[in-house]
């Protein structure tokens, strides 16, 4: 007959020997990653059922398990006289310093990864989460199976029953099974806590467009915008489409060159110049750019340079009114000739 356990033969001995919380800490960030990226899955509200854990607790969890591997001096009422001498911190401190850690972390990743070519978007910063979280387990795990057994840091259950370095052994299957399912429906009730608290209905969804221009250092800022143009020559501006609808969006872009009257707090236009238009298609959490040549005919003083935002189709005649989003620009365009005298 074969063994009950005969299938733990199939699993790697170092996955096999791991601390079971260090290994519900990987399971959930595994989980999140495939929520955040699977079709189906990524639109449901487990994305942030499992997001808010693995954002705020997670992380710090994994990366104070490898500063700390020793159990805290409160194991002292258990009669170890050495206890009292450790280094090691207790679960209460554990748990605190997880969640201050997590915050840290998660900031200073995104700050990183804003000034690479992935961007300050969802999938990276979820990835970089992930493995920041698996290797920190990986070097907790070392740190913790280097100390001898009674002095690593260790789920509370697992100190009542056998001990044993092999979680998935034949005497301490239910402990692991235990200690896995405890983290995890921790992890859980965090997660759906926070979700009914941050967003008991349908989150916020928008979309915003923006004009960016190249700044001294040759990078693309919201700053030191063209104010002076030349009718028939092309100025180069960077036009950025932000989607924030949770879903692949199309949109529509237009540009126009207004001639405008304002007066009693009201403006009216009295010309318009069409410009261009972009169609493009942008996927959730994502940012569109393209570089807009502005090369306008229409000539004067305080003309506005508009952008229109749209999403689906434009209407016939486009305006500031029926846009969902836009954003304009202050120039003077002069004549050629004019600009040369």
């Amino acid at each position: 007959m074969t063994s009950d356990t005969d299938w733990l033969s199939l699993v790697p001995r170092s996955v096999r020997a791991a601390p079971a919380d260090l290994l519900a800490v990987v399971v959930v960030a595994v989980l999140t990653c495939g929520a955040v990226t699977l079709p189906g899955v990524r639109d449901t509200p487990l994305r942030v059922v499992l997001g808010l854990p693995f954002v705020l607790f997670v992380p710090g969890y994994a990366v104070i398990a490898a500063l700390f591997p020793e159990s805290g001096p409160s194991v002292a009422a258990s009669g170890d006289a050495d206890a009292a001498d450790r280094t090691g911190i207790d679960g209460i401190e554990r748990v605190a310093l997880s969640f201050g850690t997590s915050i840290a972390l998660v900031s200073a990743l995104g700050l990183l990864l804003n000034f690479t070519p992935w961007g300050l978007r969802l999938v990276p910063i979820v990835v970089a989460i992930g493995l920041l979280t698996v290797a920190a387990a990986v070097v907790g795990s070392r740190r913790r199976a280097a100390l001898p057994e009674s002095e690593r840091f260790g789920v509370a259950v697992r100190s009542s029953l056998p001990n044993d370095p092999n979680p998935f052994s034949s005497g301490s299957r239910t402990d692991a099974a235990f200690a896995v399912v405890l983290v995890l429906c921790l992890a859980v009730a965090v997660g759906v806590g926070g979700y009914m608290v941050a967003a008991p209905g349908s989150g916020e969804s928008f979309s915003e467009i923006y004009v960016l221009t190249g700044n001294q250092s040759g990078d693309l800022a919201a700053e030191d915008y063209p104010t002076e143009l030349t009718a028939g020559e092309p100025t180069s501006l960077t036009v950025a489409v932000g989607n924030h609808e949770g879903a692949a969006t199309d949109y529509v872009v237009v540009s126009q060159l207004q001639r405008v009257r304002v007066a009693n707090n009201t403006t009216t236009v009295l010309e318009r110049e069409a410009l261009t238009r972009y169609r493009p298609s942008v996927e959730a959490n994502a940012t569109w750019r393209t570089e807009h040549a502005v090369t306008p005919t229409m000539t004067g003083d305080r003309l506005r340079l508009t952008y229109l935002l749209y999403e689906g189709s434009a209407p016939a005649e486009p305006t500031a009114a029926n846009a969902y989003q836009s954003v304009h620009l202050w120039v003077n365009v002069t004549a050629p000739d004019s600009a040369s005298s």
